[in-house]
This record gives C-alpha cells, sequence and structure tokens, in this order.
C-alpha cells in the first residue's frame, strides 16, 4: 500500500524568523511532547517523548534498557550531550514553530524528586517507566516559520 503525503500547500514563499530564547522556551513549554537526539554507537539516534518542564530544565521519563539511561547513567562531569527538538508545524499550510534545546541530560536520582516526576509526567508506553532524566539547556533557539507577507504581523 502507498501512501500519498504530498499536499497542496498554499503558493508563496515563506520566511524563518529567528525566536529569541524567551519565546523559544516558551513555546517549548506550549507542547507536551518532543525528540530527544543522543549518540548510540557513535550514531545520532532520536526518540520520541514526552516532557515537562521544571525550573529551566526539561524532564522526560525512561525505563531501564532505553539507550538514553544507560548513557545517562554512566555519564560523567556534567552528563551526556544531547539536543531536544519540539514543534508545532501546521501539516497543510507548513507554518509554525521549531525550538531546538542543546545540553547535558543526567539521571535524576533523588527519590523525592523521582517520585514528584513519576507523579506529574505520564509516559506514553505502556511499560514501566522508572527513571527521569533531566536535560539542563546550554542553548536555546528556534525559529517561527510564516508567510513572507505574515512578517509585519508576527
Amino acid at each position: 500500500m502507498t501512501i500519498d503525503n504530498t499536499r497542496a500547500v498554499p503558493a508563496g514563499p515563506r520566511r524563518s524568523i529567528e525566536l529569541d530564547s524567551d519565546e523559544a522556551w516558551r513555546l517549548l513549554g506550549s507542547v507536551s511532547f518532543g525528540r530527544i537526539v543522543f549518540t548510540r554507537h557513535a550514531l545520532p539516534t532520536i526518540r520520541p517523548v514526552n516532557h515537562i518542564l521544571d525550573h529551566g530544565d526539561i524532564v522526560i521519563r525512561t525505563h531501564e534498557g532505553a539507550a538514553l539511561t544507560s548513557h545517562a547513567r554512566h555519564a560523567g562531569g556534567p552528563g551526556v550531550v544531547v539536543a531536544y527538538e519540539a514543534d508545532a508545524i501546521a501539516p497543510d499550510t507548513h507554518l509554525g514553530w521549531s525550538v531546538v534545546v542543546t545540553g547535558y541530560a543526567h539521571l535524576v536520582t533523588d527519590s523525592a524528586e523521582l517520585a514528584r516526576y513519576q507523579a506529574l509526567l505520564n509516559p506514553w508506553a505502556n511499560r514501566t517507566m522508572d527513571y527521569a532524566v533531566r536535560i539542563r539547556p546550554d542553548l536555546i533557539t528556534g525559529i517561527r516559520l510564516t508567510a513572507d507577507d505574515e512578517v509585519g504581523t508576527v
């Protein structure tokens, strides 16, 4: 079975407008899921996950067998380098925004914090998610994709 996902997108130029870090962080907080990017066997790996923002950090839940759990557990110093991307781009117009956070991920080891995150963040997967990973941002960037004639109204 072939799926045709080539919807007609309204014609016209698009513009990419850089967001400041405050606006990017606000937009990131407006959605509940994104994609975490990390290195596995020296290659980039991307996983969709849901998240919460907590005191300037991004928190996700994970499980014992997850590659990210293992990497975060064995990372020394500030943690393992990751990127986190979230967006809201309309499939019919291809307009919206995208935010990328680059920083360090490490396992949450404090039992009270872990219990709090387990209560606040319900994972999608139907499996035991006993771990939480905190991403401490170093760089927050974002873009807004607009129709060229909308630039003055954004």
